[in-house]
C-alpha cells in the first residue's frame, strides 16, 4: 500500500498543473475593440453604461435600458443626457409620470436638449395635455432650427389633437434618444 504524504512527487505534480492552469489566457485580454461581441473580464474594459443603454434601447430592451441608465447616472452624476435617456426609457415602459418627471429635471438642467424636449412632448401626448404638448413640440423644433421631421410631425399631430381632441391621429409619436455626437435614436410609441 502507497501512502501519499505531502511534500512527495503527488503533490509537486498538483501543485505543477496547478500552476500552469493557471498561467493560461482565458480570452478577455487582448480583445479586438471592433468586435461586436461584449467585452471580457479585462480590466477597464467595462462599457459605458449609458452607451449599452442606448444600444439596449435599440433592441427594445426597456427595462436593461433603464438599469444601465441608472448605473450611467451612479458613475457619471445626474447630466442631461443620463437624466433625459431615464425619462426616454420610461417612456417606453409607460411610465408616464415617472418620464415627465425625469424629462423636466433633464430641461432644466439644459434648457437646450431637443430629445429631453421631444420626448416630454410625447409623454403629454400620451396624457392627454395636448396645447401643453404643442408648445413643447414647438421649442423643440425651434431649438432644432426644423432639422428633424420626427419633431415636425409630433408638432402637427398635437395641433390637430389640440383643435379636435376627438381627432383619431394615424401612425405613431416619436420620441429621440440621444446616442452622443450629435447622433439620435428615433423611437415610435405607439
Amino acid at each position: 500500500m502507497t501512502i501519499f504524504r505531502p511534500g512527495g512527487a503527488f503533490a509537486a505534480a498538483t501543485l505543477a498543473i496547478a500552476a500552469l492552469a493557471a498561467c493560461q489566457p482565458t480570452g478577455g485580454f487582448g480583445r479586438d475593440p471592433a468586435s461586436p461581441y461584449a467585452p471580457g473580464n479585462a480590466p477597464g474594459a467595462a462599457v459605458d453604461g449609458l452607451t449599452v443603454g442606448h444600444r439596449l434601447m435599440a433592441a427594445a430592451e426597456y427595462e436593461l435600458a433603464l438599469e444601465n441608465y441608472y448605473r450611467a447616472a451612479s458613475e457619471q452624476g445626474a447630466t442631461v443626457d443620463v437624466i433625459a435617456a431615464i425619462g426616454s426609457a420610461e417612456l417606453q415602459l409607460g411610465r408616464l409620470g415617472q418620464a415627465e418627471r425625469h424629462l423636466r429635471q433633464a430641461i432644466g438642467i439644459d434648457g437646450s436638449f431637443v430629445p429631453a424636449w421631444n420626448n416630454l412632448g410625447v409623454v403629454l401626448m400620451e396624457t392627454g395635455k395636448f396645447a401643453e404638448a404643442a408648445r413643447v413640440f414647438q421649442t423643440a423644433y425651434a431649438l432644432d432650427s426644423g432639422q428633424t421631421d420626427s419633431i415636425r410631425e409630433n408638432l402637427r399631430r398635437a395641433l390637430a389633437k389640440m383643435e379636435n381632441p376627438s381627432y383619431d391621429l394615424p401612425g405613431e409619436a416619436y420620441s429621440l434618444v440621444n446616442r452622443g455626437n450629435g447622433q439620435y435614436l428615433l423611437m415610435t410609441r405607439p
